[in-house]
């Protein structure tokens, strides 16, 4: 079993939201969390775009999203980091994995693929690209193991909770996985902050982190927000939009969600100075999901 070893640097968080529309309330309790912890512990919270994926875009979200952030008093350290700005680095890091024996070229169709890829590809050659093909990343170890700030132990154990996975798509675009991990590096992230929803993704990126000889951060999973139909407010459900007129009750109804009933305040400055001072991961609710109707 892998163990993920404690991150001991000076703390550096990130929130990276993906350009596909502005900010809900969703997104904008991910953000408020991730920057609470960050100046909890006196760090850095950086922000970085998602941007790789040019059909989901939206060109004025980006702008819209910085927006959103500033006027919720969410003042981000340093410059923004554009993913679509750093394909060469995905590029050089596929040539450390070619080199080491880590991927493989896959054209099992999506439909056919299932949750848990069995390998059927593995043995094809990177140099066989007869076919439509997308890139997989193949996973070694045969476990797991992290301790979630918030959740506690998890592990994940190969082909039951976790299979190999695609680094390059079939269109030529860089898949979420092997981007997050190598500016993860490159940034120097010690800590992650994220939604539940993104839980799956964990066992992926340490298998990634080791392969590229590099030390993960610390991760803590909090709930996500639920629509009143029990689905994850999203932006592809056509979720609300953060109201900037509103900042005030935004982020009260974002602290309240997470549990931090302590904080005072008239402005978003003066909310966000008393949530920092009295910020308790551990009020987090330690769910997968809770309703926006709390």
């Amino acid at each position: 079993m892998t163990t993920v070893p404690e991150a001991k640097d000076a703390y550096i968080g990130r929130f990276a939201p993906s350009p596909s529309g502005p900010l809900h309330f969703g997104s904008l309790v991910a953000a408020v969390a991730s920057y609470l912890d960050a100046r909890s512990h006196q760090g850095s919270w950086l922000l970085r775009i998602d941007d790789l994926d040019p059909a989901r875009e939206l060109s004025t979200a980006p702008a819209e999203i910085m927006d959103q952030l500033l006027q919720h008093g969410l003042v981000w350290d340093g410059d923004i980091l554009f993913q679509s700005s750093r394909l060469a680095s995905y590029q050089q890091a596929r040539n450390q994995l070619t080199a080491d024996n880590r991927l493989y070229p896959c054209s099992c169709s999506r439909k056919d693929t299932p949750r848990i890829y069995a390998g059927h590809c593995l043995t094809n050659s990177l140099q066989d690209l007869s076919q439509p093909h997308a890139i997989r990343f193949h996973i070694k170890e045969p476990k797991f193991e992290i301790h979630d700030r918030l959740l506690g132990p998890i592990k994940w154990r190969q082909q039951l909770d976790m299979g190999d996975f695609i680094v390059l798509r079939k269109d030529g675009l860089n898949a979420y996985q092997l981007a997050v991990v190598v500016d993860d590096i490159y940034q120097g992230i010690t800590d992650v902050l994220r939604g539940a929803d993104l839980i799956h993704s964990t066992p992926l990126q340490l298998s990634l982190f080791k392969a590229l000889n590099s030390t993960p951060p610390r991760y803590c999973h909090v709930p996500v927000v639920l629509a009143a139909d029990g689905r994850k407010l999203s932006k592809q459900a056509f979720a609300e939009t953060v109201s900037r007129k509103s900042a005030v009750d935004n982020i009260r109804n974002a602290l309240n969600f997470l549990g931090q009933k302590h904080t005072k305040g008239h402005s978003v400055n003066e909310l966000l100075e008393s949530a920092t001072r009295s910020w308790n991961i551990q009020a987090v609710p330690p769910l997968r999901g809770i309703s926006e109707k709390i």
